[in-house]
């Protein structure tokens, strides 16, 4: 959908003009969009995000807990200069809502159970396209959620399945909701994950109004022997994402789609040119001369970052998505696609400068996109005190060795195929996964406890953040394909990867992996034109214990692209375990 952006501009531009004229009308659509060069970079300083904890500690010891956490409309500050903004917010309450919501965090091995409460209001605050397959209550009042914890290894009636969206109240609730509080055992390794909104056809819209936040399991036992950067102060999560608003401070979400006679409301990508992190528009951070460890979550529904310190600081990678990395590996260059999770270590100690700038360039879309400007080319900015502090942290040589990808071991291969489909003016109408829609009946049934080989082949122009729930993978090579239109063609006749002799093409020019991205995760970034071949494990990678749950019980799970706006329309699939 690259070469698409110039078209999105346009659109964007003919919606901001179509405002001004109607802007004696009520309603969000009458709007003038606020120019991002009117609101002054780095002024507001970061937040921490507050803290919730799934467990309780009596008489010394760990034990489960029950939490409730709510969603409310409220107003958010998300610069000096900007008016308020109504939002959606996670909070223990609406007083204590947050944008992004509470980190939460949890112990390895301690049961923590959440009750998500909808306290929404009957109309949603951004626009919202009911021509794709969407949730939508039969009254059509309430504003459909549901929770999915984002690299969570659980059972499926906590998986947070797109048809298990409910209202507020629970007065009105999707075809697979099954209970109001969710189960998370953390019984997987340490790691970061992210919670937020997976109501079908709607996940784009109710994260852009900001339900999102981050979720922690901690392991002591394994990781306070690494030494890294730990404490409230130097173990930061951030939350980074892009918007746009008009000048009453509202989010800014184009109601034009590319289509309009087919989506009126639905486009391919959401883009903005406001970057914000935790909650803030452009902040600064003030920092010593040590080592600070970061947990960085893109939460953007389209928007790839490629992340680097403009003072030339490497980042310091341990970790990526939900697993620590066997090693260390270090690189001047992050990029992180929507969902995707990198943990890293900055030494500020090694800076010859007093500012670095965390910036961007990352086309939009990605690969083939527009560059990026002056806004969206900036993060935030790190201020670096002159005066050397002791740093008693550490960077080990190893960090967490889990059990390696074993290709011999896998049951059985298959072959997922992403397609674009598009209108005779060329613009694009939905996305499928292997030619299917989202409820057509399920094809892909794993084996508890099994390990497979996915090749992931993208026909489309678009990079697609695949995103598989409860599985994990190694990504093992990433393989251009060879006449690409003769295969696409083929693809699309007969949509067979074997028929259409995938391995005669899969033998083109081999892209390395990542170092930071050869452990395990649960999103990879899957090149247009490239099949894509990763070894998927449903089970644990830190033990041989079986799951504690019934991983074959409705409604299953999902795996999908991770850009918002494809997997609303509707580059998702089902997926049933077995016995």
């Amino acid at each position: 959908m690259g070469r698409r952006c110039n078209l999105c501009n346009i659109i964007v531009v003919l919606g901001v003009f179509l405002g001004i004229l109607g802007s004696c009308s009520t309603g969000v659509n009458s709007q003038i969009l606020l120019s991002s060069h009117k609101l002054k970079m780095f002024v507001d300083e970061i937040p921490n995000i507050p803290k919730v904890y799934g467990y309780e500690v009596v008489d010394g010891k760990a034990v489960s807990t029950s939490l409730t956490i709510g969603m409310f409309q409220k107003f958010w500050k998300f610069h000096r200069d900007l008016p308020p903004s109504p939002v959606f917010a996670y909070g223990t309450s609406k007083k204590m809502a947050t944008i992004p919501g509470p980190t939460i965090e949890a112990l390895h091995g301690i049961d923590t159970y959440i009750r998500w409460q909808n306290h929404l209001p009957k109309k949603h605050i951004l626009p919202w396209d009911r021509t794709i397959p969407t949730a939508i209550p039969r009254d059509e009042e309430g504003v459909p959620t549901v929770v999915h914890l984002h690299g969570g290894i659980d059972e499926p009636e906590s998986d947070g399945h797109g048809h298990a969206w409910f209202t507020k109240g629970f007065k009105e609730r999707g075809s697979c909701w099954s209970k109001k509080t969710y189960h998370y055992h953390n019984q997987q390794h340490a790691g970061n994950m992210w919670y937020h909104d997976h109501a079908m056809g709607l996940t784009r819209a109710n994260l852009l109004a900001g339900l999102i936040g981050s979720y922690i399991i901690r392991h002591p036992q394994v990781e306070d022997p690494l030494r890294l950067p730990s404490g409230d102060e130097f173990d930061r999560v951030f939350v980074v994402c892009d918007r746009d608003f008009h000048k009453n401070g509202s989010i800014f979400m184009n109601s034009t789609g590319n289509n309009p006679d087919i989506h009126p409301e639905w486009q391919p990508e959401y883009f903005g040119n406001v970057i914000v992190v935790n909650g803030k528009a452009w902040p600064y951070m003030v920092v010593s001369r040590r080592k600070y460890r970061f947990r960085i979550i893109n939460t953007s529904n389209a928007r790839f970052f490629r992340f680097y310190l403009s003072n030339g600081l490497p980042f310091i990678n341990i970790g990526s998505d939900s697993a620590y990395l066997d090693r260390p590996t270090t690189s001047k260059h992050t990029l992180v696609a929507p969902s995707e999770i990198a943990d890293v270590v900055i030494d500020f100690s090694k800076s010859k400068s007093s500012i670095a700038m965390l910036s961007n360039d990352a086309a939009y879309p990605f690969p083939s996109g527009e560059p990026v400007n002056d806004a969206n080319s900036k993060v935030m900015k790190f201020i670096i005190k002159e005066q050397r502090v002791h740093d008693s942290s550490y960077i080990p040589k190893r960090l967490i060795k889990y059990s390696p990808p074993k290709l011999s071991t896998a049951s059985r291969t298959r072959y997922i195929a992403m397609y674009e489909y598009t209108s005779p003016s060329d613009e694009p109408t939905h996305l499928f996964i292997n030619g299917l829609s989202f409820d057509a009946p399920v094809t892909e049934h794993p084996k508890v406890g099994s390990s497979e080989i996915w090749y992931v082949i993208n026909l489309t122009e678009d990079n697609h953040p695949l995103h598989v729930h409860l599985g994990l993978f190694v990504v093992r090579e990433q393989i251009k394909l060879l006449d690409f239109d003769k295969f696409k063609d083929c693809m699309v006749d007969m949509n067979d990867a074997v028929k259409c002799n995938i391995h005669k093409h899969a033998r083109g020019k081999k892209k390395p992996v990542p170092k930071h991205e050869r452990g395990w995760k649960n999103v990879f970034k899957m090149m247009p034109g490239y099949a894509t071949k990763i070894f998927v494990k449903f089970s644990y990678i830190h033990s041989n214990n079986s799951y504690p749950f019934d991983a074959t019980k409705e409604p299953g799970y999902v795996y999908h692209c991770h850009i918002l706006d494809h997997e609303d329309n509707v580059m998702m699939r089902p997926l049933k375990l077995v016995n």
